[in-house]
């Protein structure tokens, strides 16, 4: 089981990498201004994205906060982009193709872009590519879990249905054992019913005989009775 979820998993995760990461420069206006940063796009669920994103920055870059769509955090700490704190504000939105997150680093002096501050650049779209793998391979736990789920019920309605099957044959063992029963019960019934005709037989011939003897014995006294009637003339 471990190993087919495995199999799975490594499968999945070569998806993950064939999935569309695109990052790309893009001006955005925020609160009124127009501001230059930086475009991730995802083929996953807006909803998901921008909560994933809020903890995200949460947890790499500092506390965050959320105004009509808006987030920001003041005095970011993303060492990997620049050793001095930033000003970070994000936007989440979807479109026809996915997810969309962009971010605007302000540095003090300067905002990350492409030209002005390279490395820096660089840097900030391996953080965002690094946040893309960890939402396709969240996704890819959500879709393997879905499917242990589904084959947990599976194998559960499977013991059911072998659990039927048994009880079923175990209904038609009985049944086979109560008809055995049965025929048996016929048998000897038929050996009784025959019996009781022979007795029955047997019975009018103890009643014939029992009439000629009650017969034969009224002869009897009839003919005591007649000698008994001549003596006393």
């Amino acid at each position: 089981m471990r190993g087919f979820i495995l199999a799975v998993l490594l499968m999945m995760t070569g998806i993950c990498h064939a999935q569309s990461v695109q990052v790309k420069e893009v001006d955005q206006e925020v609160n009124g201004v127009k501001r230059r940063g930086q475009q991730l796009s995802v083929q996953l669920d807006t909803k998901t994205v921008e909560k994933t994103w809020k903890d995200y920055l949460g947890q790499k870059a500092g506390r965050v906060k959320s105004s009509k769509g808006v987030l920001s955090v003041e005095n970011a700490v993303i060492d990997t982009i620049s050793d001095a704190p930033i000003q970070v504000l994000s936007t989440v939105s979807s479109d026809a193709m996915g997810s969309n997150v962009w971010w605007s680093l302000d540095m003090g002096t300067a905002y990350v872009n492409k030209t002005g501050t390279p490395e820096a650049y660089t840097a900030a779209e391996n953080f965002l590519r690094g946040f893309a793998k960890k939402l396709y391979r969240d996704d890819v736990f959500r879709q393997i879990n879905a499917a242990e789920d589904v084959l947990a019920a599976t194998k559960a309605e499977q013991d059911r249905v072998v659990k039927e099957a048994n009880s079923i044959q175990l209904s038609i063992e009985k049944n086979k054992q109560r008809r055995q029963e049965l025929e048996a019960e016929l048998v000897q019934n038929a050996d009784e019913l025959k019996q009781l005709e022979q007795n029955v037989q047997l019975n009018l011939q103890k009643q014939e005989l029992s009439r000629q003897r009650v017969q034969d014995m009224e002869k009897a006294v009839d003919a005591v009775r007649a000698k008994l009637l001549e003596v006393t003339r």
